[in-house]
């Protein structure tokens, strides 16, 4: 079993007073501006992302 990912910052007011909630994994609780959010892993994309500036050649 792998540890906990933890977000460095709250999505919401960008603190750092975070800690784990109580609704259950994934769950966590910003002390700065009250509110609980959730993160959740979806998976991995099948074909990767592609950046906008990626013209597939060799740069020349």
């Amino acid at each position: 079993m792998s540890e906990r990912a933890a977000p460095f910052y709250c999505p919401y007011c960008g603190d750092e007073d975070l800690r784990p909630g109580e609704q259950g994994h994934g769950a966590w609780e910003c002390g700065a501006c009250n509110r609980a959010f959730q993160l959740k892993f979806l998976g991995l994309l099948a074909r990767g992302l592609r950046r906008a500036d990626d013209q597939g050649g060799d740069g020349a």
